[in-house]
């Protein structure tokens, strides 16, 4: 007991200091020892040494399953005392893929056995989509069960936890492990429960909240012998008994991208209601005093930050406007905060593009997964001020108790590895802030995935034409098609036009979500039409049908390029898995948001091409601008990661006196 006590004490009573990113000759230092690292450790080191696992496992083909469980409780034995080699590694790898074989139908080729080991020695593993992923996070976490700490196999979503367990439950039954699954509604003792399993599948969002939850409970124990005079007095107070997890000893990442790129923007907080009542009127009438406002003249909207800003003449009107209103509005500095931020909920944030209404609720829609997150609200007063846009009860503003960045969690860790099909564009970023390096797992077998280039149009209609155009085409030869717009809106609005057209088809979104399991089975079903956000575009498996290979497999339709080439990759990687045929296709105009966003840098092509309206201009021109444009858009994205984790290390250097009482 007193070992579990010290763990849970050293994890939650100390403050996690974070290093800031290094600057100057540090950062070049920095760099060169990330490429000798890659270097050290290759995708060649990694096969090479696969090649001799696999060359073993004949030794344990004709043994019984009785046998084999005794070969893995021996083996177990060694790594829960810590007298574990790599030898033994290399052996555990090789029990496992006959008990992958036997329990599940799958033996772990060549290439998923590298990519076991690179997860094994910290590194991220880039696997391409459909190369089996689920099961190789079995292998490394199996090992990490057996040393008796627990292991955290955390994706992007709960959706895919749920399914992982329960698909490779049989390969950790077999190795005498136990596996829990932390869903949402899950009550604390369930979630206890779950994080005290040998290995836990989690999304990052809900094993950072209840991290933050078990700091919160430990805030006012003062030291580890207090924790077990609390412990042996009991009762109501018991504090530990209420902690549900056991410490944060190893995580294996899945969408390892999407966990560590795309969340790390944002970070997490632990809030509750706050008690002032008169802001809820106050947010009530910033929104109608924004209404008042001349968008001409008034205030200016930024797209590519986006921000909003008051001209003087609009301060001057926001004052007239705000004379008879008395008490704070009174005062220009917080008068001119409430109305900006109801502007940035007018002009900024759209229905079924940033969030929905449920049941008179807005609920925000993630950006990257297209998936809804009914317990996240924006702060600062934006989340109110979206509600009196929309004329829906305003909640309370919440009162910030606890915060923490993805970036900050996952560096608590003390082994952390991760893998992904798109991750090569942030391989430096990865080593910068996690110091793991990225290994290429080459595919299993050759690829057959059709490119088509970019087609490129001046306008949105003319584009949405060409979209309709090429489903009828590619419909008629028998084959399914997948198509991922960018938001909900553009989702139904394509459906719209599909069903004027007499197309059958599906439509899977956020708000469409029930059958996702059925859509997404069916989608590669000969004639299938499926019409999906990026719900579609990450940890989906789409199997083809029978003779669909034949026809030319699934057709993949991308409806604008995204803020970043990972998320193109997402998609086009539903097609052309494990050796199928397949192609995809991306349609793109001028009005999409990625290019409206950055309308400096296009201006000038545009009077160049504006003889040209409404027609199509696909040209290497308008790819390679497209390209820079997402380009920029990362860097801008790093930027707001890079913030993020200047926040933390400023918090540790200014606030630290106060980091026990979080």
């Amino acid at each position: 007991m007193d070992s579990i006590l010290s763990a849970q004490w050293r994890m939650l009573s100390q403050p996690p200091m974070v290093e800031p990113l290094p600057r100057g000759l540090d950062r070049l230092w920095l760099q060169a020892t990330g490429l000798a690292g890659r270097l050290s450790r290759s995708a060649t080191h990694f096969l090479q040494q696969a090649d001799r696992i696999i060359d073993r496992e004949k030794v344990y083909r004709d043994v019984s399953d009785r046998k084999l469980r005794d070969f893995a409780a021996a083996l177990s034995h060694r790594f829960l005392l810590g007298r574990d080699t790599n030898a033994d590694c290399h052996h555990a790898f090789t029990i496992l893929r006959e008990v992958a074989a036997r329990t599940v139908g799958l033996r772990p080729y060549l290439e998923q056995v590298a990519a076991a080991l690179a997860l094994n020695a910290g590194c991220v593993a880039e696997m391409a989509t459909g190369e089996g992923k689920t099961l190789v996070a079995t292998m490394p976490a199996v090992l990490a069960g057996w040393r008796g700490r627990g292991c955290h196999v955390v994706t992007a979503n709960d959706y895919l936890a749920k399914r992982d367990a329960e698909l490779m439950q049989a390969i950790y039954g077999f190795c005498g492990l136990t596996v829990g699954c932390i869903t949402p509604d899950m009550a604390p003792l369930e979630r206890k429960q779950a994080y005290d399993a040998h290995v836990t599948y989690c999304t990052n969002k809900e094993v950072a909240a209840d991290f933050l939850r078990d700091r919160l409970i430990n805030a006012s124990v003062r030291g580890l012998p207090a924790l077990i005079l609390s412990k042996m007095v009991g009762g109501g107070a018991d504090r530990i008994g209420r902690l549900v997890q056991r410490g944060l000893a190893h995580a294996i990442v899945d969408e390892a991208d999407s966990v560590f790129i795309d969340d790390a923007s944002t970070p997490l907080l632990i809030s509750g209601d706050g008690p002032n009542q008169a802001q809820i009127q106050a947010y009530e009438q910033a929104a109608r005093l924004a209404a008042g406002l001349d968008p001409s003249n008034d205030y200016r909207v930024a797209r590519d930050q986006p921000t909003v800003s008051l001209t003087p003449s609009g301060k001057q009107h926001l004052a007239e406007l705000a004379e008879t209103l008395g008490g704070l509005w009174q005062g220009a500095r917080r008068r001119e905060e409430l109305v900006l931020q109801a502007l940035v909920a007018n002009a900024v944030y759209v229905r079924d593009k940033h969030y929905v209404l449920d049941n008179d609720k807005v609920v925000i829609v993630d950006e990257f997964t297209g998936r809804l997150m009914p317990d996240r609200t924006w702060r600062d007063g934006l989340h109110q001020a979206v509600e009196a846009k929309e004329g829906v009860p305003i909640n309370l503003p919440k009162d910030t108790f606890a915060r923490i960045s993805f970036q900050r969690f996952f560096r608590l860790y003390r082994k952390l590895s991760g893998m992904s099909g798109t991750v090569a564009e942030a391989k430096a970023e990865l080593w910068a802030i996690y110091r793991m390096p990225v290994i290429p797992i080459p595919t299993h077998r050759p690829c057959r995935r059709a490119v088509m280039p970019d087609r490129v149009f001046t306008t949105a209609a003319e584009k949405w034409q060409a979209v309709i155009a090429d489903i009828c085409t590619v419909h008629r030869t028998g084959r399914p098609i997948l198509i991922g717009t960018g938001s909900i809106q553009e989702s139904e609005h394509l459906s719209r036009r599909l069903n004027s057209e007499g197309i059958d088809h599906r439509l899977l979104n956020a708000v469409q979500h029930a059958s996702e399991a059925q859509i997404i089975a069916d989608a590669g079903q000969e004639g299938r039409i499926t019409v999906s956000t990026n719900m579609a575009g990450r940890g989906t498996d789409i199997q083809l049908g029978p003779g669909v290979a034949e026809l030319g497999g699934l057709h993949v339709i991308a409806t604008e390029r995204f803020s970043a080439r990972r998320i193109d990759r997402q998609l086009s990687g539903r097609c052309a898995r494990q050796g199928d045929p397949g192609s995809t296709q991306v349609f793109v105009s001028l009005e999409d948001e990625l290019i409206q966003k950055n309308t400096p840098i296009i201006a000038a092509a545009l009077r160049r091409f504006h003889c040209q309206q409404g027609r199509e201009i696909s040209s290497a021109f308008w790819r390679h601008m497209i390209g820079v444009l997402q380009r920029r858009a990362e860097r801008a994205s790093f930027r707001r990661r890079r913030d993020v984790l200047s926040a933390d290390h400023w918090l540790d250097q200014h606030l630290g006196f106060a980091a026990n009482d979080l």
